[in-house]
């Protein structure tokens, strides 16, 4: 990617809409813009202020007209990006959007690659990688919880907690190098006892961030949850209310689900990636037992569980044997026990026994559904974090730069504490600043870097 071209994209849903955008960016970005699109007030775009939107005609470098519409310039450095940058705005034909593109690439612009805008403003200083990320999370979202919690991260409020962790450590290895460097002259600013009280307080404060992933992870990621159970215990109907649409066939004939259903519906502020499973039960049919089989291999790979028994019915062989497969999983698991709006005959002690947490729920009335939602959210939110206001980890990478930082203070801690020299003890210090940097690229790899934005669209 070269990131000092000037590039072009349409910005705006691909297809029919009432308006569509294309941005220009790159020192040439005024000059290509002026090439396609001339102000109705007879002045040359680049004359036009900054930020002003203004209306005109749009057409190609050779004059031809494609379009009217409106245009903005945003001069460098108070841009999106960080260059200067114009944005056209044409009518949202699929036709004309793609004339207005191939106008400006005709004019000295290349095609942008995917996310290459908001790496642009990464590179340029303009967000953190922090940042970034949670701008692909805001343009992913789902879910209300998974809005918000991106616009917190877009405010830098997980950047600005690193940031000062940061600052902490850098300011530990300030004294180690004084004390290093001038051991007779007493330059350094803190005792050995004071380092070892000032890393284990930034320790202490990387574990508490790192605990946060829990609830970033299950609102932003989501829980990989099975639905099981024994054959007409209800499963699909309940895969059906939980998502509020039928999804999931459902007949009174036993063995209907016979392959995997996934579908993705928010539970609370829990986010589900949900999987409707083949009935467990012994069988001679080999499609339905190939099903029965992928069962079992979801549910040793689930988050969570929702083992769905119907209360209707007196235990079977097989609602006993999965009460003790679950046991044995050792995952989170809830015990939905079906058909509350019939008269209960099965033996719920046995139930309740073999699981932590159970509902009483009538998938055909929708009752116990709530009560539901805030078990799941008491066993994946903590409900102490503000994911409006408080740093929150919301990806994989950042976690494990967080847990590196955290085993490199350990060991760094054991030296200082066993009176080890200061050149090795400032070891682990420095590696884990190395991955605090990590966390908001400032140590980061080329090839991590491109990952990141390679998953973004190409107009953003």
């Amino acid at each position: 990617m070269k990131l000092f071209d000037t590039i072009a994209a349409i910005s705006t849903p691909y297809g029919k809409g009432g308006v569509a955008l294309i941005r220009i960016s790159g020192e040439n970005a005024l000059s290509v813009g002026e090439k396609i699109f001339t102000p109705a007030s007879g002045k040359a775009l680049g004359e036009i202020p900054h930020a002003k939107m203004i209306y005109g005609a749009i057409h190609r470098p050779d004059g031809y007209d494609l379009d009217d519409g409106m245009a903005v310039c945003f001069r460098a450095p108070h841009s999106f990006t960080g260059e200067d940058t114009v944005e056209i705005t044409c009518h949202g034909g699929v036709l004309v959007t793609n004339a207005v593109l191939e106008a400006a690439l005709l004019a000295g612009a290349r095609a942008a690659e995917a996310g290459e805008f908001t790496r642009r403003a990464y590179v340029s200083g303009k967000m953190k990688l922090s940042e970034a990320e949670s701008l692909g999370n805001l343009l992913e979202a789902q879910t209300n919880s998974q809005m918000r919690l991106a616009r917190n991260g877009l405010r830098g409020t997980l950047a600005k907690k690193t940031d000062a962790l940061y600052r902490e450590l850098r300011e530990v290895m300030t004294s180690v190098f004084a004390a290093i460097d001038f051991p007779d002259e007493d330059l350094a600013e803190m005792s050995r006892e004071e380092m070892i009280e000032a890393v284990e307080n930034v320790q202490k404060k990387i574990v508490r961030l790192a605990t946060t992933y829990n609830t970033g992870r299950a609102i932003n990621e989501g829980v990989a949850t099975v639905i099981c159970g024994r054959t007409n215990a209800g499963k699909s109907s309940v895969y059906n209310r939980i998502l509020g649409y039928d999804a999931a066939i459902v007949t009174d004939i036993e063995g209907t689900t016979r392959d995997v259903l996934r579908e993705n519906a928010t539970m609370g502020k829990t986010l589900l990636r949900l999987c409707d499973t083949a009935g467990l039960r012994e069988t001679d049919d080999k499609v339905e037992s190939i099903g029965i089989e992928r069962t079992k291999e979801e549910m040793a790979n689930a988050g969570l569980i929702l083992a769905v028994f119907d209360a209707s019915q007196a235990l079977t062989d097989e609602d006993l044997t999965l009460c003790h497969e679950i046991v044995e999983l050792k995952i989170p698991c809830i015990a939905l026990l079906n058909k509350n709006d019939l008269k209960t005959k099965a033996d719920l002690s046995l139930i309740e026994k073999s699981f932590t947490h159970s509902v009483s729920v009538s998938a055909n009335h929708g009752e116990g559904f709530d009560r539901l939602a805030e078990i799941i959210d008491s066993l994946f939110i903590d409900g102490e974090i503000n994911v409006e206001t408080d740093a929150v980890v919301t990806g994989a990478r950042q976690y494990a730069a967080l847990r590196n930082a955290e085993e490199a203070l350990k060991k760094a801690l054991e030296d200082l504490k066993e009176d080890t020299p200061l050149d090795l003890c400032c070891i682990g210090i420095e590696e884990a600043l190395t991955s605090l940097g990590e966390l908001d690229g400032r140590e980061l790899g080329e090839e991590i870097v491109a990952e990141i934005f390679s998953k973004f669209c190409v107009g953003k």
